[in-house]
């Protein structure tokens, strides 16, 4: 019974391929071989069961399956040649020769198997020329570099080919095989610049995506001379050493994503050792006075990047504690680095404030209570360390540290302002007659009034003294710190109108003097830095915001100061346009809670009039004409720790409330807008990845997707428009999110696969079925574009789903605009599939009312689509045509048919017309003369 069922499963199956239904062909072999012993019956299951393999295209399983057949029977011809077929697309071109080498001996006169093996033979040729070729331009490259006397532009274009090719995976292995590394090193030993930057890029492509090559590397040049390099004053150099570890510590610890197959794959090696001789080394960069201010930063850019935990569900937190324990002190002296000090560190305008982010990083990497205290004794200890009644400069360090802390992890830097003498020292400070120390001083008051409550205590203890060191100082540098702190004080109590910490006015007159130093070119930019940061503050105030927008000149001092290598202005910036764009988040308010706080005598927060959505939207024109979008997406492209995830929501913020208004969208993407907010849609806080994904939905749905995300970046908006898609959004969210898509799924097959590969198909179903109006719109408007996809279309063909039934029943729906994209996508799968023609008629009872309303409807594009299925369905069988004729739908076409076709009906005349004919030619109707 069983070999009888094997044989007729076999049938089936021979029947489905036929039909070109080769998953379930592939089912029906895979169920005979379960149930048949008979070789000879086995050999022909695997070998059509391969057959169906080379027509999915899963080619490793048509190769196993022809192999199972040859097995049994080794002169199997059809088996031999479809294992060949397989091999070939699998790139093992000499196993594919051989194999249709011994097809073409057992059948000599076949011509498809002796153009086979030409083909194969001229590229088994080609392929063998190349590797040699390779291997001698490989040599040729290392001896034009290491030949002193070859000319300037070969020695360029071996270097610049060098590069590339390490960067190529087979480039890579050629360069290793040929004894590279020996003569990379060589090349760094010749201490020439150009040449160094070649060895140190052509490294770093054979480091990325393979383990055994990067520890071969970091061994033979060893991580004291890659350090060495890094620490250099050549900021070319020095980012071109820290890629090179960078590509290390990936491949080392398995960050790098790529796909390894044979040996290194197998290969497995303990690399913890080497991440820890890598992080010590980074450790002691830091307070090394032969490194320089770019090394440094280098140095805590990489430390940023790879210790604290990416995820905080990976409980392994073993690096940060190696760090807190090895190296906290080491980057505590350099938050605590005093730049007017002769003793101070080579540091950049980044150095400080990439420590703190470190510290903030650290701290909050911690897991427990117990550590946090380990980590906070380390720092008191440190700074009540410092403290020296004989030494001013090293309370300078101790107060210049705790003002470090106070702009990484807050929460300890307040701790650390409870210390005994903190706060009594940066009264002193203020007090002094150097100018250095009342630098330091009011900087770190500037850091601690950050909260309202802390704030408070200042005004009441400090404003005087800022105000009397504002008064008499002749320092630009502290006059202008000061009128920050002052700034920030006056702006402790938010955006609330009614909660002012100073007398009216005030806050008009400290922004404009803010502006004034902004503006004034003869300042150095580290000064005038401060400028932006009171602004940051005082834009809370609407008064404030609504001049400064208006004020284009100090608008573009601050955009050009946000592309400057100065990147610590990023976050006063950021914060800057958030405020004048009012896209921070604004708690609703209850009208029943207000009217109970003003009976309870409570405060009620009050908004100010300049706050409301016309001036908001004035503002914007304001900044977008100023430039705003060219400084952010500068800001976005800062290959910096200082771009921390805060800042990246802060950007895409403004770019949401920048993207509000439809007609602005064409500026924003002209200068570069879509661009700049991919990699915030994809990297940052969830929060801001959500806003971002917003803004290039608005953006994606209203513009071409091939200019606003020119090349292969349009691939990359579809993960966040997918993400969008979730009841925990809002409504706006959802239906920009649809509308993006359905622009995206217009452009190309690719981008529909995309789409389909980010598995947003069960989403846009589910909003077909919701009750709004406008996401039912969208979302069928998406899919009338994803049926087009061949995976969508085999969704539809599968059994036991009510996929058509939705479409069909949609079409039957009283907005016009739902029909209109339903009978779109109806028309585009009866088109597609018979199948489908015949499914649509069981779906549902309604299916002939349906299309035949559909065929009578008023507007114009959706009778021609509903005439168009009518014309798939007559198309698709006589018997379906004839069920079809019988009924009112023939009148229809008749009465359509007969009308004089004008511009407009030319198409929906002309449709059923072709229908009539397709009648005829059944032999159903005759013509009339």
């Amino acid at each position: 019974m069983a070999e009888v069922e094997a044989v007729q499963l076999k049938e089936e199956g021979n029947r489905h391929f036929q039909l070109q239904d080769y998953k379930a062909a592939t089912k029906s072999y895979s169920q005979a071989l379960k149930l048949t012993k008979d070789k000879a019956l086995l050999a022909t299951l695997y070998r059509n069961r391969a057959a169906c393999g080379l027509k999915t295209e899963s080619y490793v399983q048509a190769a196993s399956d022809a192999s199972r057949a040859i097995d049994i029977n080794s002169s199997d011809i059809k088996a031999l040649y479809r294992r060949c077929q397989a091999l070939e697309h699998l790139g093992k071109l000499d196993q594919a020769f051989k194999d249709v080498q011994r097809c073409a001996t057992l059948d000599p006169r076949n011509q498809n198997f002796q153009e086979t093996l030409r083909r194969l033979n001229t590229n088994i040729q080609e392929k063998l020329r190349v590797q040699f070729s390779t291997d001698l331009r490989v040599q040729k490259m290392f001896e034009i570099l290491l030949d002193e006397n070859s000319e300037a532009d070969k020695r360029e274009k071996a270097a610049n080919n060098l590069i590339v090719l390490g960067r190529e995976e087979a480039g890579a292995e050629k360069i290793f095989q040929n004894n590279g590394v020996a003569l990379l090193l060589q090349l760094l030993d010749t201490k020439k610049p150009e040449l160094v930057l070649a060895a140190v890029r052509t490294l770093s492509g054979m480091c990325s995506g393979h383990r055994a090559r990067a520890t071969v590397i970091l061994h033979a040049v060893r991580i004291d001379r890659i350090c060495s390099l890094m620490a250099v004053e050549h900021e070319e150099m020095s980012l071109a050493v820290c890629n090179l570890l960078q590509a290390i510590i990936d491949s080392l610890s398995g960050e790098d994503k790529r796909e390894h197959r044979g040996k290194e794959e197998a290969l497995v090696l303990d690399t913890k050792k080497d991440l820890k001789q890598i992080t010590s080394h980074l450790l002691d960069m830091l307070v090394s006075k032969k490194v320089s201010g770019q090394g440094r930063d280098q140095a805590l850019n990489l430390l940023n990047k790879n210790v604290p935990r990416k995820d905080l569900a990976i409980h392994d937190n073993s690096r940060t504690i190696y760090v807190v324990d090895n190296g906290l002190r080491k980057i505590l002296k350099v938050v605590g680095q005093v730049p007017d000090l002769p003793s101070c560190l080579p540091l950049t305008d980044n150095t400080r404030m990439l420590a703190s982010i470190l510290i903030n990083k650290l701290y909050d990497d911690l897991r427990c209570d117990p550590e946090r205290d380990h980590f906070r004794k380390i720092c008191e200890e440190y700074i009540t360390g410092k403290f020296d009644p004989q030494d001013m400069d090293k309370n300078l360090n101790a107060i210049q540290t705790v003002s470090g802390i106070l702009q990484g992890p807050f929460d300890l830097g307040n701790q650390l302002l409870g210390l005994k003498g903190v706060m009594e020292m940066m009264v002193a400070l203020c007090g002094s007659e150097r100018e250095t120390d009342q630098l330091v001083a009011v900087e770190a008051l500037i850091h601690a009034s950050t909260k309202l409550s802390r704030a408070t205590f200042i005004i009441t203890n400090g404003v005087a003294l800022l105000k009397q060191i504002y008064k008499t100082t002749k320092n630009e540098k502290i006059k202008i710190r000061t009128l920050v702190g002052l700034c920030k004080l006056g702006s402790a109590g938010g955006t609330d109108y009614g909660l002012r910490q100073f007398a009216e006015g005030s806050t008009e007159k400290l922004a404009k003097q803010c502006r004034k130093w902004l503006c004034n070119t003869s300042i150095d930019t580290r000064t005038r830095r401060w400028a932006v940061e009171g602004l940051a503050y005082l834009t809370l105030d609407a008064d404030v915001k609504d001049d400064f927008v208006q004020d284009i000149p100090a608008l573009q001092a601050m955009f050009e100061l946000a592309k400057t290598s100065d990147k610590t202005i990023l976050y006063s910036v950021a914060t800057t346009l958030v405020n004048c764009t009012n896209s921070y988040d604004v708690k609703e308010v209850i009208p029943e809670l207000v009217q109970l706080a003003k009976f309870s005598k409570q405060h009620v927060p009050e908004e100010h009039p300049k706050d409301k959505k016309d001036f908001i939207d004035m503002r914007v024109k304001r900044l977008l004409k100023a430039g705003v979008i060219s400084a952010l997406a500068c800001m976005v492209k800062a290959d910096s720790a200082i771009l921390t995830d805060q800042t990246k929501e802060l950007l895409a913020r403004v770019f949401l409330a920048l993207c509000d208004n439809p007609k602005d969208r064409g500026t924003i993407v002209a200068q570069g807008g879509g661009k700049a907010l991919i990699p915030l849609a994809l990297e940052g806080t969830d929060v801001g990845k959500v806003k971002a994904a917003h803004a290039l939905a608005k953006i994606a749905a209203v513009s071409n997707p091939d200019i606003a995300f020119p090349g292969e970046r349009v691939y990359e908006v579809v993960r966040p428009l997918v993400s969008l898609l979730d009841t925990q959004r809002d409504g706006l969210q959802n239906y920009e999110a649809l509308l993006g898509l359905t622009n995206l799924s217009g452009r190309s097959d690719k981008l529909r696969q995309k789409i389909f590969k980010e598995r947003a198909l069960p989403d846009i179903e589910n909003y077909m079925f919701e009750n709004h109006d406008q996401l039912r719109q969208a979302a069928t408007e998406c899919m009338c574009n994803m049926v087009l996809h061949k995976e969508v279309q085999e969704r539809f063909l599968a059994d036991g789903n009510d996929r058509l039934k939705l479409v069909v029943l949609l079409c039957g729906e009283d907005d016009d605009k739902v029909q209109n994209a339903a009978a779109g996508a109806l028309a585009m799968l009866t088109a597609a599939h018979k199948k489908l023609c015949f499914k649509m008629t069981q779906v549902t009872t309604q299916w002939l009312e349906i299309l035949q309303r559909l065929c009578l409807h008023d507007q114009l594009s959706v009778q021609h689509r509903g005439l168009v299925i009518a014309y798939n369905l007559l198309a698709a069988d006589a018997e379906l045509a004839k069920k079809l004729v019988e009924s009112e739908l023939l009148e229809i076409l008749t009465v359509v048919g007969k009308q004089e076709p004008d511009e407009k009906k030319a198409e929906v005349v002309q449709t059923a017309r072709e229908c009539l004919i397709k009648c005829m030619d059944y032999g159903f109707i005759k013509p009339v003369s």
